[in-house]
């Protein structure tokens, strides 16, 4: 589980980044997850966005994608969701 401290900081780091993926009316399938969880495995620290034309709760689809990828949920704010997951080959993000 990640502190408030680190997840502050992660917020900070995540400012930056473009969402490099969208859920859309087909929600959250088996692909996506594999998908992100080869992205963050590279990039440790991702955004993802969610659609106008998904009506599932937003809460659940980043629960969802969190634990198909065995990531943390940094931050769900608006239809942008940012996970966090350590690396084992790319670690690049020191934690506080």
């Amino acid at each position: 589980m990640l502190t408030g401290k680190q997840k502050r900081f992660l917020r900070s780091k995540a400012h930056h980044l473009s969402p490099i993926f969208q859920v859309g009316k087909t929600g959250v399938t088996d692909n996506m997850i594999t998908q992100i969880d080869e992205a963050l495995e590279k990039r440790e620290l991702i955004k993802i966005s969610i659609l106008q034309n998904n009506f599932e709760n937003k809460n659940e689809v980043a629960q969802e994608l969190a634990d198909g990828a065995q990531a943390q949920i940094v931050q769900i704010i608006g239809n942008t969701i940012i996970l966090y997951k350590e690396s084992s080959n790319n670690k690049e993000i020191q934690l506080p």
